[in-house]
């Protein structure tokens, strides 16, 4: 079925236009600032057709040129409109657009009050009162395909090679060209055998081979600190950004709580590949 985009207006000839009047200071969203065929364009339809722009260039237009863009948008979307059919897929795309924009106000209204302090206070106990400080650690590896080539490395290694060098000239990953090096990262952030041996090195030791499922491994511990919990100031954002998510998880399943809901039993769910039915009048 196909599917108008309000864009696809702009490959229609310019309609003639005749000049609006100087608006009252005390217009709203209802105030027609043009008609077609007798239907009317109001102010409302602007401001989200406004709204909805996408492209910065478009919305950074000096206002006059921007409100001339847009008339002319809406007034050819309004006149090719005319022409359509309105059948059962259309009622039903509307309907459906209709229940969005409603249901994405009544999110918003949830989402737009302000979390307390006690509520982001809460929130920041929720995720780090109880967790424990957590070890980084900075390494390095070398990674190859086979044991026999891990060995030979690291001979070659505690005969006083320089890893980095080695990386740079036998490790197949992408971190070779950085001589091996893998940043900083949480053991738990690793496949299990690697961090396994990643705890128990010492800083500046270097491991005998260790095997993964990506290959084998000789690993160089560079340094481990211990990564404290974020101070709530820190992280305010983010945790006012929890909370209104939770809210809004909360309020929406309350409404559908209490919503009455009856599903009509005994239709096919093969009826929803009847696209037929959406050209009925």
């Amino acid at each position: 079925m196909f599917k108008p985009s309000i864009l696809a207006a702009f490959v229609i000839a310019a309609p003639v236009m005749t000049a609006v009047p100087a608006f009252a200071q005390d217009e709203s969203a209802d105030t027609v600032v043009a008609t077609v065929n007798g239907q009317e364009i109001t102010l409302g339809q602007m401001i989200v057709m406004k709204q909805s722009m996408q492209d910065p260039s478009v919305a950074q237009m000096p206002p006059a040129e921007l409100w001339d863009l847009m008339l002319d948008q809406l007034i050819r979307q309004t006149a090719v409109a005319e022409q359509g059919t309105e059948n059962a897929g259309v009622r039903a795309q509307l309907e459906i657009q209709r229940r969005n924009t409603l249901a994405t106000v009544a999110v918003t209204n949830i989402a737009e009050t302000d979390p307390t302090e006690d509520e982001i206070k809460a929130a920041y106990d929720k995720v780090f009162a109880e967790a424990e400080a957590q070890t980084e650690y900075s390494a390095a590896h070398i990674l190859v395909e086979t044991e026999d080539e891990a060995k030979e490395i690291k001979a070659q290694l505690d005969g006083g090679a320089d890893f980095g060098e080695l990386a740079a000239e036998k490790s197949t990953d992408n971190s070779g060209p950085n001589k091996g090096d893998l940043g900083w990262f949480l053991a738990d952030q690793m496949v299990a055998p690697f961090a396994e041996a990643v705890r128990g090195m010492e800083k500046d030791t270097i491991s005998d081979p260790v095997q993964t499922d990506f290959g084998w491994h000789i690993i160089k511990l560079n340094d481990s600190r211990t990564r404290e919990n974020p101070k709530l100031e820190d992280i305010r954002d983010q945790l006012d950004q929890m909370v209104r998510r939770e809210k809004v998880e909360a309020g929406v399943e309350k409404i559908v709580t209490d919503a009455t809901v009856e599903k009509i039993e005994g239709i096919a769910p093969e009826a929803m590949d009847k696209v037929e039915l959406l050209e009925a009048e």
